[in-house]
């Protein structure tokens, strides 16, 4: 019996038994012991039936012969050892030799009886020993054959160590000694694991990355970077020799569920190697300046959010909210044929105003302090600080483009909103409020706040090949050797988490049709805000979907020219409803009717399959809010064509103000939200300053503008944008 018989004998041996009895597998092989059973009775049944029929005894010495000449010839071609050819045919010899006796001499004596069983367990033996032969001889043969693969792996790996060992001496005047040397699995490079000599450190290599893999020929893209090794005095030397990074990659079509506990992809290093960001208690920083595929990432960023199964993300934009509106609109304009469920939108809550943005914040904000009190048993229960979070109590990534300019902004309005991002990162780590802001480059404005460099650990330098502006020290600050240059591609740069020092990446190209792909594929993966949160943002989180607040959504592109004004040049001033055309204004109307009908639709649908609103009077007519009267402006827009009666209204020496407070006040509401100063209103009424100040401010105390102090840079606002 072969080796390979003896282990499929223990393989089929150890199967494991019917509940009815063992079952036997005749087409298993012989091992030692059956194996001689076998053969002993096979003699002794032939010796018997010959004594009993009188056959020559001479034909069983021929049979034995015949066998251990075949058993012979087949070891021979196995290749098999001469002692397990010998004794297999010796085994034939032995049993054919034992009939012929006992035919001739009667098989059913003491004697014969005794020699018999001698003769099977001398077999057994010499059967155990030669399979136990056979199966050394082929392990050696395979650790031969791995041994030769190894030394010829070897001999490449040797001279690869050479190589780098002399370059690094000449380049780095330091002389390691290399311990291994591993290719990578995708043939794109290999890294060097070394031993540094004294008291050299890995970042005297990593300094001269450049030169290092200028003396190697490197292609362009690929770079020799050193990282530190299993402990201080080894280093991790990366060198890449194809540059994946120049080909352009769409975003891995498998939308497979993930968790933010094990980690989001966002792109791949240069050895085609995907990159986790663990954001369960770190926030991160995008920089990229225009072109550099920043407003990719921020869609790769959202779908790897919309993939897990315990994220509920929220986006504020204020350049119209375009960030966000591709996981929003594929929801909006969805149909659902009958018996479909409604797909909910890509991202939980878009904010692509100040007013809201300043909404969703103070939700943000009330739900963390909430979980702080309301979960202290649950984590008490699971003995830990930071709150446990899966898909009954969904992490908020609040995702902010362009973020990080909100922070270092000067105007009023944005310096309350970064205070509310500032305490958002500040104080609710624990309860899994984390966000993710992006920049249009790494300057000193940009991460001078230290609340940034503190808490973003996850960072990424989208370059482009741009340089204005990307500091890449400030970025990545102790790493070294790090050049734009090295990433001239599009959605390629440096990203750097805490587990993995900063490096050349580059992002999957993310495509439109892919995201509404996403949208629907995980619709109905999104979790739930959890109860505790969703009562805590109250009314502001529920309506978030309501028509108000997304008609803007509905209607993204700019009204044509009006029938008739073609090539006119367009007047300026206020859109006032009073210089309308009555067409316009009813076409407009019906627009937004439209979009509040979709919007009410979609509402409804929300609420009866999901659960997110706890609106009390739907399905019922929402009562009008109560707005507080204010004197209008005296528009000659609303006068009687031919009147030049005086009109009814402020005059000087009078409580309204004088005649020229409603040019004005037309003025400051053409002005918008940045108002203007009472300098400006002078020059633009044609009076003293003094005078100006005085009625401004009479008029900001009966309510007709809103006063707006910040030193040198007060100015007025029309309540409309205050």
């Amino acid at each position: 019996m072969t080796a390979t018989e003896a282990t499929m004998t223990k393989q089929n041996n150890s199967k494991p038994q019917a509940p009815g009895g063992p079952v036997w597998d005749w087409a298993a092989g012989h091992g030692p012991v059956t194996g001689a059973l076998s053969a002993t009775t096979g003699a002794f049944a032939v010796a018997t039936t010959s004594a009993a029929t009188g056959m020559p005894p001479g034909w069983a010495l021929a049979i034995g012969a015949a066998g251990a000449i075949g058993h012979t010839a087949a070891g021979i071609r196995l290749k098999n050892a001469g002692r397990t050819i010998a004794a297999r045919a010796a085994s034939w010899l032995v049993g054919a030799g034992w009939t012929t006796w006992a035919v001739t001499n009667g098989p059913l004596s003491w004697p014969a009886l005794g020699s018999l069983a001698a003769i099977g367990v001398g077999m057994a033996t010499a059967t155990r020993s030669t399979n136990l032969y056979e199966e050394a001889r082929e392990e050696e043969a395979l650790v031969a054959e791995e041994r030769a693969v190894a030394a010829e792996l070897s001999a490449e790996r040797r001279a690869i160590a050479e190589e780098w060992v002399d370059r690094i001496k000449r380049v780095c005047g330091l002389t390691v000694r290399v311990l291994a040397v591993e290719h990578w699995p995708t043939g794109t490079g290999f890294t060097i694991d070394a031993e540094l000599p004294g008291a050299a450190t890995y970042d005297q290599i990593a300094a001269r990355a450049a030169v290092l893999s200028s003396d190697a020929h490197l292609p362009h893209g690929c770079t020799a970077t050193a990282t530190p090794g299993i402990h201080q005095g080894r280093t991790l030397i990366d060198v890449s020799t194809v540059n994946a990074l120049e080909a352009e990659s769409t975003y891995p079509a498998d939308y497979a569920p993930l968790s933010v506990l094990t980690g989001i992809p966002w792109g791949y290093r240069s050895n085609a190697e995907q990159i986790l960001t663990y954001l369960r208690e770190q926030c991160a920083l995008v920089v990229g300046p225009t072109g550099s595929g920043k407003t990719n990432m921020v869609h790769v960023i959202l779908a790897g959010f919309a993939r897990a199964t315990d994220v509920l993300t929220f986006v504020i934009d204020l350049n119209a909210g375009s960030a966000g509106l591709s996981w929003v609109l594929p929801a909006l304009q969805h149909q659902p044929a009958e018996g479909e469920r409604r797909v909910r939108p890509g991202i939980d809550w878009l904010a692509g105003s100040v007013d809201e943005a300043h909404t969703m914040l103070d939700a943000v904000l009330r739900i963390g302090h909430q979980r702080k009190i309301s979960y202290q048993a649950l984590m008490a229960r699971e003995d830990t600080d930071l709150l446990p979070i899966g898909p009954t109590i969904p992490q908020i990534m609040l995702v902010i483009d362009e973020g990080a300019e909100i922070l270092t902004s000067n105007d009023k309005p944005l310096k309350k909103l970064a205070a509310k991002i500032l305490e958002v990162i500040r104080m609710l780590r624990a309860m899994g409020i984390r966000t993710v802001l992006t920049a249009l480059g790494s300057t000193g404005s940009v991460l001078g706040n230290l609340m940034i460099r503190r808490e973003a650990k996850v960072r990424v330098a989208l370059t482009g090949g741009e340089k204005e502006g990307m500091d890449l020290g400030k970025l990545f600050p102790g790493s070294r050797g790090l050049k734009v240059d090295q990433a001239p591609y599009k959605g390629a740069g440096f990203m750097g988490t805490p587990e993995s020092p900063a490096a050349l990446f580059k992002t999957w190209r993310i495509l439109p049709s892919q995201i509404r792909e996403i949208v629907t594929a995980t619709s109905e993966r999104h979790p739930i805000l959890d109860a505790v949160s969703a009562k805590a943002a109250g009314e502001d989180y529920a309506r978030r979907w309501d028509a108000d607040r997304i008609a803007w959504m509905g209607n993204p592109q700019p009204a044509g020219p009006a029938p008739g004004t073609a090539g006119e040049e367009p007047r300026r001033g206020l859109n006032l409803s009073a210089l309308r055309d009555d067409r316009a204004a009813d076409a407009t109307s019906g627009a937004g009717s439209e979009v509040d009908r979709l919007a009410d639709q979609f509402m409804r649908e929300i609420d009866e399959q999901f659960g997110t609103t706890t609106e009390p009077t739907r399905g019922e007519p929402r009562p009008e809010r109560e707005r507080s009267q204010r004197p209008g402006l005296n528009l000659s827009a609303l006068r009687d064509e031919g009147d030049d009666s005086p009109q009814p209204g402020p005059v000087a020496g009078r409580d309204g103000g004088p005649d020229w407070l409603p040019d004005a006040i037309a003025a400051i509401a053409a002005a918008g939200a940045a108002g203007m100063k009472p300098s400006a209103v002078a020059d633009h009424v044609g009076r003293s300053r003094q005078a100006v100040r005085e009625v401004l401010k009479a008029a900001a105390e009966r309510g007709e503008l809103v006063y707006r102090d910040n030193g040198p840079h007060s100015v007025y606002v029309h309540p409309d944008h205050a």
